[in-house]
């Protein structure tokens, strides 16, 4: 027997770190994303293939299932792919935790295919968690936050065909509500690859070391920031408020804002996504703003449209 699964990419466009502490977060699932195929396969074996955008195999392994652990068969002398392989024995593992009948007596051949390049910070973890979750049908906020961890924005994205707020609630699962956001300018807004990778837990580490009293406030500014722009009716207000918003995070975490950092004479607005300094970025302008991109060498541009389900 053989199942299929599917989950949808992430952007998040508003509430960056703040979404850990309960601030409402607009996220966009994306039009690319990942699939999972899960086939029967020899008792007591689990093969796992991952293949990626191209269609070539970037990680490949053979567990032996004990009732222990998951015992790899084939050696990797990798660095990276042995630091996945044990991400994988985790996930496995956490996964039988969850459901402890889900590997007894069985095995199963599992291949994951993404539809983006891993280094465009879509989610490659994110709809990993979601579709194994689907599959030993156990809850993926749970998953996630026996494994990577995370505010599960993207697990929400990954379940759903339109943009979304999401907002992390204590001791439940987070609020998830699908909203209406097709601006009519969208023909002016773009995402630019930095093609800088940035570890969101350092990003995390540090705005937890912001000062507690004043996150409350902050939460307020950006909510009220994230309710306005599901309003904006024109390009100069969403402007103003993406502008605003980088500003209020530019001040939470001490850091310049990637148009003040590396973009400071572009003529319109820019706005960081997720953990800031790498990935995308969202920016406004036309087929001409697209140049000054291109002249400073920033090949990956993708119009809203392109890039957002």
């Amino acid at each position: 027997m053989e199942t299929n699964y599917y989950s949808h990419g992430k952007l998040l466009l508003t509430a960056e770190y703040l979404v850990l502490d309960g601030a409402k977060a607009l996220a966009v699932p994306t039009k690319k994303g990942q699939f999972l195929k899960v086939a029967d396969a020899e008792k007591n074996t689990l093969s796992w293939k991952s293949i990626d955008h191209k269609g070539k195999i970037w990680f490949e392994q053979e567990y032996e299932i004990t009732p222990q652990q998951f015992l790899p068969k084939k050696k990797l002398t990798d660095a990276k792919a042995n630091l996945i392989c044990r991400a994988l024995q985790n996930i496995l593992s956490t996964l039988r935790t969850l459901q402890p009948e889900l590997f007894v007596e069985k095995g199963f051949a599992i291949t994951t295919s993404l539809e983006f390049p891993q280094d465009w910070g879509l989610g490659s973890s994110s709809t990993l968690i979601n579709n194994l979750a689907t599959w030993a049908e156990v809850n993926p906020y749970e998953l996630l936050a026996k494994t990577f961890g995370g505010s599960g924005y993207d697990l929400a994205c990954a379940k759903h065909s339109n943009p979304i707020l999401f907002q992390l609630q204590k001791n439940e699962n987070p609020l998830v509500e699908e909203v209406e956001f097709s601006p009519k300018f969208k023909d002016e807004l773009f995402f630019v690859h930095l093609n800088q990778k940035q570890n969101s837990r350092e990003g995390i580490q540090h705005y937890r070391q912001q000062d507690l009293a004043k996150r409350q406030d902050w939460i307020k500014k950006v909510n009220r920031i994230t309710a306005e722009i599901l309003k904006a009716e024109d390009i100069s207000t969403f402007e103003n408020l993406i502008d605003e918003h980088e500003f209020l995070l530019s001040e939470i975490l001490a850091l310049p804002t990637v148009k003040q950092h590396l973009f400071a004479d572009y003529p319109r607005s820019i706005k960081s996504l997720g953990a800031w300094g790498g990935d995308f970025i969202l920016a406004t302008g036309s087929e001409n703003e697209k140049n000054y991109f291109i002249k400073k060498g920033y090949k990956t541009i993708l119009d809203y449209q392109e890039m957002v389900l």
